[in-house]
């Protein structure tokens, strides 16, 4: 039979048939032996149980994009929430995009919360308006932008990312007419409580979600060449060729276009430095590969 696993815990995972019917399965032993671990998000080929037995994850389709941490597998699109409390981290969204876009994941940017700062979405739809990433401002406590975020992850494998807090599992809930255990905002530290603890699929309303811990801790993976990062910068495309130096990284360098553009807000200002910050973050892990 064909499904796809909707969670996994100790060894057991629970897939989904295509009539929706869910079985308890363990994995064959070659699978240890080849390296490969089946994902939350795998289609699979799987051999039923009889009775009370479990039945056998058989075969893994192959996989249209691949998250190590947290480790899921076929999203097609990333769902980037920020909200105004906790403080948004954009430098964990550009990560974000940049992980994304190198498996051609469509993304997408969800400002939650939007009622207690109705400014952060159009700002941050300033910010991004040249990357390709559309911004939606949506509450999931007013319902704001709710259905056009329902529409925009209609036949998607979506996953929702970003910061602690930021309301992920109730945007999820609430798309999804599910009750997702959520967490409060420290009023102290203004910081959100992670209530993710395993990773699940979740397929209703019209909706396949995958909700998932782990994306606040991203990191950009090592075999990342400073070089290529500019080239999941979609701003700065245009502007090929128009430096002086060839290649150019974009990072001050003497008559540098994406320099000049961001001087002159043809670019965000803000996503150049933080493109910096991530380009020093990149040369450093790649000075360090063979260590």
């Amino acid at each position: 039979m064909i499904g796809r696993i909707i969670e996994g815990r100790g060894g057991l995972y629970t897939v989904r048939d295509e009539s929706g019917r869910d079985f308890i399965l363990r994995a064959r032993n070659r699978f240890r032996y080849e390296g490969r671990v089946p994902l939350v998000g795998d289609r699979v080929d799987f051999t039923p149980g009889e009775m009370e037995e479990h039945g056998w994850l058989e075969k893994i389709h192959p996989r249209v994009s691949v998250s190590v941490r947290p480790p899921v597998a076929n999203i097609t699109q990333l769902v980037i929430v920020l909200s105004p409390e906790p403080e948004p981290d954009f430098l964990l969204a550009d990560k974000l995009i940049v992980f994304a876009s190198r498996q051609d994941i469509k993304t997408l940017i969800a400002v939650n919360k939007s009622e207690l700062d109705p400014r952060l979405a159009a700002e941050t739809g300033e910010t991004y308006s040249r990357s390709g990433v559309k911004v939606l401002a949506v509450s999931a406590e007013t319902g704001e932008g709710l259905d056009a975020l329902h529409r925009e992850m209609t036949g998607y494998q979506s996953c929702f990312a970003g910061q602690s807090g930021a309301g992920k599992s109730t945007l999820i809930g609430k798309l999804t007419g599910r009750d997702l255990e959520t967490g409060e905002i420290s009023r102290r530290i203004r910081r959100g409580k992670q209530t993710t603890r395993h990773i699940s699929l979740i397929e209703s309303n019209g909706l396949c979600v995958l909700d998932t811990p782990g994306f606040s801790l991203l990191e950009l993976p090592d075999d990342l060449a400073p070089e290529q990062l500019k080239e999941h910068y979609p701003e700065f495309r245009p502007l090929s060729g128009q430096c002086r130096f060839t290649p150019c990284l974009h990072d001050r360098e003497p008559d540098c276009a994406v320099e000049k553009a961001s001087h002159m807000n043809e670019i965000s200002p803000l996503r150049l430095s933080r493109y910096r910050t991530l380009l020093e973050t990149t040369r450093k892990k790649w000075n360090r590969r063979y260590d």
